[in-house]
Order: C-alpha cells, then sequence, then structure tokens
C-alpha cells in the first residue's frame, strides 16, 4: 500500500506573559488524500507498539504522523474475515474515517480476564483492497482504558491522536465552530476552533468519527453531533446573543447551561455556537440582520427565509448531513418557524419543563428550549434527557382536533396550496386510521365567544392582540438591555452599543408603556391558558391529554432578497400562538415538498410541507412517542439534508 498523501500545518497560540512566553498548540490540520482534518493538540493515549510503525513512514509523510485505525473487539474468534467486515461497516457508518487509515491496524482485544484471541494475526494483510500492516494487543490495566475503535494519527512516539473531519460552514449558521479544551474541567469546557477549511466557507467545523461512541443507558445521546444556538452559555466561550458588542463585552463563561450540560451529560459531542438572531427576536432576513449575515436556507433555490430567532438551527440541521441535533429556543415561534421552512422535526415543549439556567431570557413567562434534527428517534431521546422525568405514553387519544385545516373535497386554485393541502390531508386520513378515530374541526374563536368567562371580554384576536409584543419587550429591557447598556457605558465612556433595528423597536414599544401594562399582559395569557384547559382540553391518566391538535402552517415561500417595511413590534394572535399562551407543547413534524416556481432561479424547485401536533401541558412525551411510532409505521419518515428533503446538492453551494 503506497502511503497517503497528507499535508500539514501547525495551529498553535503564543501567549505572552510578563517575562516568559509559552508556546503552546492549539491543534494541527492535515488534508489526507484531499480530505481536511483536524488534530487536537494533546494526545488521546500513547501506545509504544506503534512507535517502530510511525518512524518507519515519517520519511514519507510531513511531520511524522501516520493515518492508523483501532479495531476494538471483545470476541476471542475475531479474524481476518471478521476484520473485513467490521472495517466495511466503518466505511458504510462514518464519515471520518477512510481506507487511507488502513497503514496500519490496532486489533485491541477487550474481552474478560484469562482470554485472548484464538487467531493469530499477521503482520500485515490485504483489507478492502489495501496492503496494511496488523499489530495484535490487548489492554488488561485499570489504568490503561481500551481505546475506541476509529480512525486516528500516530506520531513518532506512538503518540495516538483522534481524527476530526473539517466540514466547511457553507450556510453560514456557525458563529463559533468548538472543540474541548485540552484541560478538562468538571462539566466540560471548549476552545474556539482555531482553524479554517479552503475557499470562502469559513471557519471549518471538526466532528469526530462516530465509531468513537456507543450509546449506553447512562449515554443515550453517546457521539451524537449537536450545535447550540448562541444564546446559551457554553464553559470556555463567550455568548453573543447575536449581538458583536455583547460579544465583545462579556468574558468567557465559566459554566454550562443547565440544558448544555444535560446534553453534554448524555453524551452529546458539541461542535459548535450557531446563529441567532439578535437577542432572540424575530428578524428577517436581508432587512433586519446587521450585526451578523443571516444563514442560508438550502431549501429549494437557496434564497428562502431561514425564519427566526433559531435561523442557524434550523440552517444547519437542514443543510448538513454531519450534524445530528441542535438546541434552540422557542419564546414565540422561534424553533418551530425554522423547522417549518427547513422542513425537519422541531419542538416548542410545555412551558417550564426545563429551567432555562445559563440561557439568555426574551420573556420568563413564555421562553422555553427544545431541539431540531432530521431523525424522530434522536428527537426522542432528546427530549428524554432535556425533560428529565417527563412521562412517555403508549396510549393515545382519541379525540383529533384540526384547526385551520383544509377542506377535503374543496382544491385551491394555486398549485403550490393545492399541493401542500393535498399532502397535510393525506397524512391526517393516515393518521386517523393509525389512532382508529376521525378527527374534527375545531373553531376556537367561536367557542371563545360562546364561553368566554366574561361576556363584555372582546374576541381573542383583540384581547391578546398585544400581550405578546408586551411581554417580550417590558421583560427584555428590564432583564437584557438596561444591564448590557449599563455595562457597555462603563466599558466605553458612556456609549451605547449598536443594536440590529428590530430589537430597538420592540423595547421602545416596551418603553412606551407604563409598568402596569406588563401586569395586563400576564393576566391577558393567563385568562387564555385557564380558559383553554377548561374548555379545550383536559389530562387524562391512560393518554396524558384526552385531545390530540393538528394545524398547519401550509408552504411557505418568503424570498430573502425582498425588502420589507421598517420593522413593527409583533401585534396579532393566530393558531401558533395558542401553545405560548396555554403553555402546551407544540411539534413540528415534517410531511412532504411541494412544488413552486422560484423567481430566483426561473425554475421549478420544492419546499417543506409540514403540520403542527399539540396536546395538553405536560404531554409532550406522549406526541415524541406517537412521532416514534408513526414513524415505525411509515407514516412519517427522515428528511434528508440538502436541497429537497430526499438530499441533493444545494444549490450555490462551495465544498
Amino acid at each position: 500500500m503506497s502511503p497517503p498523501f497528507i499535508l500539514f500545518s501547525i495551529v498553535s497560540a503564543i501567549l505572552l506573559g510578563f517575562t516568559l512566553a509559552n508556546l503552546v498548540s492549539e491543534g494541527s490540520t492535515v488534508s489526507l488524500n484531499g480530505i481536511p482534518y483536524y488534530i487536537p493538540g494533546t494526545p488521546y493515549a500513547s501506545e509504544p507498539r506503534f512507535k517502530v510503525r510511525a518512524s518507519g513512514h515519517s520519511t514519507n509523510v510531513l511531520g511524522g504522523l501516520v493515518p492508523v485505525t483501532v479495531v476494538a473487539t471483545s470476541s476471542v474468534n475475531f479474524n481476518l474475515v471478521e476484520l473485513q467486515k467490521t472495517l466495511k461497516g466503518f466505511e458504510e457508518s462514518d464519515d471520518v474515517w477512510q481506507a487511507a487509515f488502513l497503514s496500519a491496524i490496532l486489533v485491541e482485544f477487550t474481552g474478560a480476564a484469562g482470554l485472548g484471541l484464538n487467531f493469530v494475526f499477521p503482520k500485515s494483510a490485504t483489507v478492502l483492497g489495501a496492503e496494511a500492516r496488523i499489530i495484535s494487543i490487548r489492554y488488561s490495566s485499570a489504568s490503561r482504558p481500551p481505546l475506541p475503535s476509529g480512525p486516528y494519527f500516530v506520531s513518532p512516539n506512538g503518540d495516538l491522536f483522534q481524527s476530526y473531519r473539517l466540514y466547511g460552514d457553507i450556510a453560514g449558521a456557525f458563529t463559533q465552530p468548538l472543540s474541548p479544551a485540552a484541560v478538562a474541567v468538571e462539566g466540560g469546557s471548549y476552545v474556539a476552533l482555531p482553524v479554517t477549511v479552503p475557499g470562502i466557507d469559513s471557519p471549518g467545523v471538526a466532528v469526530p468519527s462516530r465509531l468513537y461512541y456507543t450509546k449506553t443507558a447512562e449515554k443515550p445521546l453517546a457521539g451524537v453531533r449537536t450545535a447550540i444556538k448562541d444564546i446559551y452559555d457554553i464553559a470556555g466561550v463567550r455568548t453573543s446573543d447575536g449581538n458583536r458588542a455583547y460579544y465583545g463585552l462579556y468574558p468567557p463563561r465559566t459554566k454550562n447551561a443547565l440544558t448544555v450540560q444535560r446534553l453534554i451529560d448524555a453524551g452529546a459531542v458539541l461542535v459548535g455556537k450557531i446563529e441567532t438572531s439578535q437577542f432572540a427576536n424575530g428578524e428577517r432576513a436581508t432587512a433586519d440582520w446587521v450585526d451578523y449575515h443571516s444563514p442560508f436556507n438550502p431549501r429549494g433555490d437557496g434564497y428562502q427565509e431561514p425564519s427566526s430567532s433559531s435561523s442557524g438551527a434550523g440552517s444547519a440541521i437542514a443543510s448538513y448531513p454531519w450534524l445530528d441535533l441542535a438546541l434552540g429556543s422557542d419564546t414565540g415561534g422561534s424553533i418551530r418557524g425554522p423547522s417549518q421552512v427547513s422542513g425537519v422535526y422541531g419542538n416548542r415543549p410545555s412551558h417550564g419543563l426545563v429551567p432555562l439556567t445559563g440561557a439568555m431570557p426574551l420573556a420568563p413567562q413564555l421562553d422555553t428550549a427544545g431541539v431540531l434534527t432530521r431523525d424522530p428517534i434522536i428527537w426522542a431521546a432528546a427530549a428524554k434527557v432535556l425533560y428529565a422525568g417527563l412521562p412517555f405514553y403508549k396510549k393515545y387519544p382519541k379525540k383529533l382536533k384540526t384547526i385551520s385545516f383544509p377542506t377535503p373535497g374543496i382544491v385551491s386554485k394555486d398549485p403550490v396550496v393545492a399541493e401542500s393541502d393535498a399532502i397535510v390531508l393525506s397524512f391526517l386520513a393516515k393518521l386517523e386510521a393509525f389512532l382508529a378515530t376521525k378527527a374534527t374541526a375545531l373553531n376556537y374563536t367561536e367557542l371563545w365567544q360562546q364561553t368566554k368567562p366574561d361576556p363584555n371580554l372582546p374576541s381573542l384576536a383583540i384581547l391578546l392582540n398585544r400581550t405578546y409584543p408586551t411581554l417580550i419587550s417590558k421583560e427584555q429591557t428590564k432583564n437584557v438591555r438596561t444591564p448590557f447598556f449599563a455595562d457597555y457605558a462603563a466599558a466605553h465612556d458612556g456609549r451605547r452599543p449598536f443594536v440590529d433595528p428590530v430589537p430597538l423597536v420592540r423595547w421602545a414599544f416596551g418603553d412606551s408603556l407604563p409598568a402596569s401594562e406588563l401586569d395586563v399582559a400576564v393576566a391577558n395569557k393567563t385568562l387564555f391558558k385557564n380558559w383553554w384547559e377548561t374548555h379545550i382540553v383536559s389530562n387524562d391518566s391512560v393518554t396524558c391529554s384526552d385531545s390530540l391538535f393538528v394545524y398547519t402552517s401550509g408552504v411557505n415561500i418568503y424570498y430573502r432578497n425582498t425588502y420589507i417595511p421598517i420593522p413593527i413590534p409583533p401585534f396579532g394572535f393566530g393558531d401558533d400562538q395558542i401553545s405560548i399562551f396555554a403553555e402546551i407543547p407544540d411539534v413540528v413534524v415534517p410531511l412532504g415538498e411541494a412544488a413552486y416556481n422560484s423567481n430566483i432561479t426561473l425554475h421549478s424547485e420544492v419546499l417543506p410541507v409540514s403540520v403542527d401536533l399539540m396536546a395538553a401541558r405536560g404531554c409532550d412525551g406522549m406526541i415524541f412517542q406517537l412521532v416514534e411510532d408513526l414513524y415505525a409505521a411509515g407514516i412519517v419518515s427522515k428528511p434528508l439534508a440538502g436541497r429537497t428533503r430526499e438530499g441533493g446538492e444545494i444549490l450555490l453551494r462551495r465544498d
């Protein structure tokens, strides 16, 4: 086997002291057969038996690094045939490993004490068509735990470094790619990844081999590559909240947000922080994003809105097959909007399921933490981790209620709407058959008029028109803007920091209101919540919720290059705000795609179609289990990353 071609570069930092200078390695980057990799500055382990092998290659490889493969097995009958099968599995399941890591193979026996491999491996063998050197060892010391299977780089002195593949952020979804800090601290600490990839799509995002991780009951998210919305604190790095001045003003955080820590403790692998619209306020691409550029939605023509405020989360999950999960937040739709337009799963949980310690607040009465993903199984596993103690149910409500749903038999003259309607009605029919029930339409605005607690109360559209903007503006000015402005002024001779137009407009609206308006908004929200629980839905001991609700947002065609009027406070009330005031779970389930004629590509493209499911407060687990069962039954599926839910190259992408 000819040695793989490797280009090597050192990425380091010089930390200057008062009298001495320390040269600290922050890792290195290499290109292995044209694929870029990041190698941490600290070795994962040392294996003396690799010293001779590495030295033998050092004249052929810059830096003396050699790509090698570790194969761990507990089977005494492991042999060359099994080795071939194992390596074939590596090739099919992992995007980090490649055949170039077959310079040498470390076959590691991890079976019970007193046992060993029955097969004696030769010093070299042909595997996957390549000649590989083979070293067979056994770890038997508690002080030398087994190495995880997978690709490594070995130095001439036998140090083994885990391999991280580098990807470009073609969608502009990341604010800070991350890597674990070299010095471990309790709870985990991270540093900004100090590398880029060739071309203009930088910075690079480093992902470890999936082969290093095995899911267990204690680590249900082991190896799940996860990105974090940049309103959550991560130890060792700064939080931006989507604002450059905020990012520069405050030092790196010393503790992980509670939600982040729960994911880490469950084995999730953090690969970076992702874009948020400023201070988690709803912003439109091009028009409102000033400090940072809005990420790109890969679906359709590539120039549709990513929605907000968890814009980076939706963009990244829909763009990158190498990313599994994104932690977002939803106050007024900030997870559901990006999930809908990106065609991925996403959830707004029942309010209060997890404390938001270490997260920037918008309105504590409405703020929630949820996740976005393409995989409903990972979705449910992450929910169990985030919402500790959440009960899951295997029996489902017999009352199925639609809200503002298309009417069977009535076909829209708009072909996009007609195709979207057909998709959601097809899903509804399958859902009815699965639940062995028939859906009925719920007109909650009409029911309010008939059953409202005080006949003198106005319609819901009037009652709740200012509730959301009042809550977010009054709360965020108090909890975020006032301390931020004061801290910035103290550090910069009384100056005020730059803030995007949308937060400024909303904060100014809050300033225009008397303090008593906050109490009115809270009272109206509570009034609606109590009415909903009295007249619409109740808890059930068997199914958790006596009813399941379904609504759809249809196909959203919003070009990001469209100029829009100046921002105003987010007045109004609609179906998507039921959950924020009633504090109930609201989850997005992607279904299919509808075609539209793009004025960007002058071609027919497709955009996602989805539905939202809701239930009684605290019944999130029932919905997650239902979606899992619908997936098992083939009623819903895993969308792929790319231009469509079937994959496909993203238009205008650059590798």
